[in-house]
């Protein structure tokens, strides 16, 4: 009875239901709040938004994209830290943000299979019109990568956990290998538990 009246209290704000004994509600998916020391959605968000912005606001940058927009591919970020972060996601939201600036276009290598299975289907299967089928050798090339890691260094000192975590992000020139800009992203956290250990 009480679970039910406290969805009943909240439900206007985030909505929640009971499953197996547990309360599930919705949460602000851009909320601030640390829940641990570790890599976290928040963390992931704060990242995306300061690289992209220090990329947009960058003059030479500026000025490259002014009248056109570059071709860019963005690499798998490396995680040198010691837990599992999912760099896939902080790569998929970092060039979500890039598209919806009207900046730059992007090319995605993670999809290259796929492309080389339809195209070859196309060609070679006898089903589809030659006429509309797509042939090898048309991909636009990127001019432009972004290539990036995450670190992180842990101090522990009783019941102190510190994670100092630096994620860095540059853009690398294809052709003559210049790194056009660079920027770096600091997060640190601290976590206190009631006794001792982690």
């Amino acid at each position: 009875m009480k679970k039910i009246l406290a969805c009943i209290l909240i439900l206007g704000v985030v909505g929640c239901s009971s499953q197996g004994g547990r309360t599930v509600s919705y949460g602000d998916a851009g909320s601030a709040n640390a829940v641990s020391t570790d890599f976290g959605s928040n963390d992931l968000q704060q990242i995306a938004s300061a690289m992209v912005d220090s990329l947009l606001t960058f003059p030479p940058v500026i000025e490259m994209t002014e009248k056109r927009r570059p071709v860019i591919t963005i690499a798998m970020i490396k995680n040198k830290t010691r837990q599992h972060i999912d760099t896939e996601s902080i790569t998929d939201t970092i060039r979500t943000k890039l598209i919806r600036s009207g900046k730059f276009r992007f090319v995605d290598r993670s999809t290259d299979n796929v492309n080389i299975n339809e195209i070859r289907y196309q060609q070679e299967s006898g089903l589809v019109d030659q006429n509309t089928a797509q042939e090898f050798g048309h991909q636009i090339g990127a001019e432009l990568a972004l290539v990036g890691s995450i670190t992180d260094i842990v101090q522990k000192a009783g019941n102190i956990r510190d994670v100092y975590y630096k994620f860095t992000l540059s853009l690398k020139n294809l052709r003559t290998g210049i790194l056009e800009w660079s920027d770096e992203k600091e997060i640190r956290k601290i976590g206190v538990k009631d006794s001792f250990g982690w």
